[in-house]
């Protein structure tokens, strides 16, 4: 009797061995196909967000790109700027430079007719019955303004003996000579020539030798 209900017993859990077995074999082939779901999902979402990636890096790049533009944009326009101040900073300091030089070259000329004068004075004085003191004053009177005139950059043109040149002479009278070595050279000035720093602001006067 005992062994009959075991035997019992044994087939009763064989029975719900088999059972169990009956009921996971379906369950199988939907685990399966749930992972490859997943698995599928899985690869669509990587997919989706390199998709995604690769649109921002495109987006970045066309930004880079319009920056790099931007950037050469700016530095062309600050090089053309800058090119333009230079040139308006030299263009007015020239400016700048010609104002002061025509001013002081209308001053300094104006300065020349009195040294003329002064040379006649003294020329007349030395002739006359006039007193040493007289022409000694007006020497040192003469001096005084050529040695300011000097230190403004005002030299006086060396024409006497000089050979002619139109650079620097400006002749008045031609008068003929008998010694080869005096034709075509300054033989007497009737009006002193003078430079500013070596510029002619006044041509001197002469006769020249034919």
């Amino acid at each position: 009797m005992e062994n009959d209900i075991e035997k019992e017993n044994v087939t009763n859990e064989e029975n719900e061995e088999k059972v169990e077995m009956k009921e996971e074999t379906p369950e199988t082939p939907h685990k399966e196909e749930r992972e490859k779901d997943r698995k599928k999902r899985k690869i669509a979402e990587q997919a989706e967000e390199i998709k995604k990636l690769k649109k921002e890096l495109e987006e970045e790049r066309a930004a880079g790109g319009k920056a790099i533009e931007a950037a050469a944009a700016a530095k062309d326009q600050y090089l053309r700027l800058q090119a333009e101040w230079d040139n308006y900073r030299r263009r007015t300091a020239k400016e700048r430079l010609e104002l002061v030089d025509s001013a002081a070259k209308k001053v300094l000329t104006g300065f020349l007719p009195i040294l003329d004068d002064c040379q006649r004075a003294m020329n007349v004085l030395r002739e006359s019955d006039d007193s040493q003191a007289a022409v000694e004053g007006t020497e040192l009177i003469y001096n005084k303004l050529t040695g300011y005139l000097n230190q403004c950059g005002v030299e006086r043109i060396e024409a006497l003996g000089a050979a002619f040149d139109t650079d620097f002479h400006e002749a008045v009278a031609q008068f003929p000579v008998e010694d080869p070595a005096k034709k075509n050279t300054v033989i007497d000035v009737t009006q002193e020539g003078y430079t500013l720093n070596g510029v002619v602001i006044r041509y001197a006067k002469v006769v020249v030798g034919i």
